[in-house]
């Protein structure tokens, strides 16, 4: 089966954004002030890519529902190949001598140069949440019979961008001392509850998205449970009817 030309655009918005959340997560955005000493701390802050991140998901779910979990499956691993390709490239121009005049050097590193311990808790974040996303997308497509699209990317998400949030701040800052138990919790809840917000504020353009593509693909893809392996490379999207849709 041939795809379309926004089949193309849809992964390279994905990958894409991927690259560049992970690029701009270095800098910590302050989100808002507490009043007093609650919980122990005033100021709110997030990493930056939380402004762009949750597109991740948002495309993850449209490729889910609907080319399939198997095609979904290829995406996640097309993009954590490409991260990683990215992250090979900074860290090899940041261990290359520069040329004596440029006094760039240290500012370069500051921000391309990721620490490992950042570096395994985004990779190990992106996977976990991901997959776990598309499989929970998948799985109650199948149980709802097609209906209730809002109910299925909402539900996602919550799984998804849950794991992801406490893995990766949990890992980053957590292992590395840089936060305590209490403050890992209350910043990865932040971050949580942001996402969930920002699916539910794109619920109307993700139906609208979907729609279109699939009356342009002529695609409805129900590929679960059989499917959900996570390892795995691109393949075609089961051609067993779908079930009526509401």
């Amino acid at each position: 089966m041939r795809f379309s030309g926004m089949f193309v655009i849809i992964i390279a918005v994905f990958v894409a954004v991927l690259i560049v959340s992970n690029i701009i997560a270095v800098k910590l955005i302050h989100v808002f002030t507490l009043p007093g000493d609650f919980l122990g701390e005033t100021l709110v802050y997030l990493p930056a890519s939380i402004i762009v991140f949750p597109i991740t998901y948002l495309v993850g779910n449209v490729l889910t529902e609907v080319y399939g979990f198997r095609v979904a499956r290829g995406a996640i691993w097309l993009g954590f190949g490409c991260n990683l390709l990215v992250v090979a490239a900074l860290w090899l121009t940041g261990v290359i001598p520069p040329v004596g005049f440029w006094e760039g050097q240290t500012a370069y590193e500051t921000i391309l140069g990721a620490t490992p311990m950042i570096l395994l808790a985004s990779f190990t974040a992106y996977l976990i949440g991901e997959f776990s996303n598309s499989m929970t997308l998948s799985f109650l497509k199948v149980r709802t019979k097609g209906r209730f699209l809002w109910i299925r990317t909402i539900s996602s998400t919550v799984v998804g961008q849950g794991l992801d949030s406490f893995v990766f701040i949990s890992i980053a800052f957590g292992v590395t001392g840089i936060l305590g138990g209490e403050a890992i919790i209350r910043t990865a809840l932040i971050q949580w509850a942001f996402k969930i917000a920002y699916e539910v504020a794109a619920t109307p353009l993700t139906y609208w998205v979907v729609g279109q593509l699939k009356a342009k693909e002529h695609m409805d893809a129900y590929d679960a449970p059989r499917s959900l392996n996570p390892f795995g490379v691109f393949a075609m999207p089961t051609d067993d009817p779908a079930p009526a849709r509401a």
